[in-house]
């Protein structure tokens, strides 16, 4: 496993001038790194399907004095690829190309064994964990090939890495994270613009943790915000060349 660099301290412009795409972005991890990445100077379109959500953090960054930000409501669970290509039309007619995009979206279904899984939950977990991942970068890449330092960040977890008893759909659609990003990787590191990594948050303060994990003493994990510098890293250009790897989120 890769960490960033130890106490890497960005430069506030970091990501001026840069358009980055998050997913998942009114709630949680995605929600804080939206928030880091617009206080680093980058135009983040937030992309989620709570718009109210989405317009909290719109304000939040409004409020902060960054770059305009954008608002792109989508439910992945039902989306087409048809609903992705119309994003990639207006993100190219409003921006013109994009440099960053973070697979943060995700759902956790159900912990249970395998025997005991049900059918339609693990539809739906592979669904947005796994199938809409790839179907956005899909419909994205010329987008980001037009831009000349790219980093697709997707979402891993430990159990995708090793998968473990009762983790069900969401292990196993990490699991497919993990090879996505690692062959996406692969086959575009000879154009050298655009790096390709995945990351594992680790334990979270988050909804989804304390939905898998209900006992936990939520005070004793760290905060979204507490973990944004490995974001700020992969996106920035302090991680140039940097691609293939899979990133842990905590030292």
């Amino acid at each position: 496993m890769t960490r960033c660099p130890a106490d890497y301290s960005p430069p506030k412009d970091l990501l001026k001038n840069r358009v980055m795409l998050v997913t998942g972005a009114g709630d949680g991890i995605g929600r804080a790194v939206s928030k880091g990445l617009a206080a680093h100077g980058a135009s983040v379109i937030l992309l989620g399907k709570t718009i109210k959500k989405l317009e909290s953090v719109y304000d939040e960054i409004m409020q902060a004095g960054g770059p305009l930000p954008g608002i792109y409501p989508m439910d992945l669970m039902g989306a087409k690829y048809q609903d992705y290509e119309d994003l990639v039309g207006v993100l190219d007619k409003e921006y013109g190309r994009l440099d960053g995009l973070l697979h943060n979206a995700g759902i956790l279904g159900e912990r249970a064994p395998i025997e005991h899984h049900e059918i339609h939950i693990w539809q739906q977990v592979l669904q947005v964990n796994l199938t809409a991942s790839f179907a956005l970068t899909k419909a994205c890449l010329e987008l980001l090939y037009k831009s000349p330092d790219a980093s697709v960040v997707f979402t891993g977890s430990s159990v995708g890495r090793k998968p473990r008893a009762y983790w069900g759909a969401y292990a196993v659609s990490k699991a497919g994270i993990e090879a996505l990003s690692a062959m996406l990787a692969d086959e575009t590191e000879f154009r050298g613009t655009l790096r390709v990594n995945s990351i594992n948050p680790g334990s979270v303060r988050t909804e989804m943790r304390r939905q898998a994990s209900p006992a936990e003493d939520r005070e004793k994990l760290p905060t979204p915000e507490q973990i944004l510098p490995a974001y700020l890293y992969l996106f920035g250009p302090d991680s140039k060349g940097v691609t293939g790897q899979q990133f842990d989120a905590q030292l």
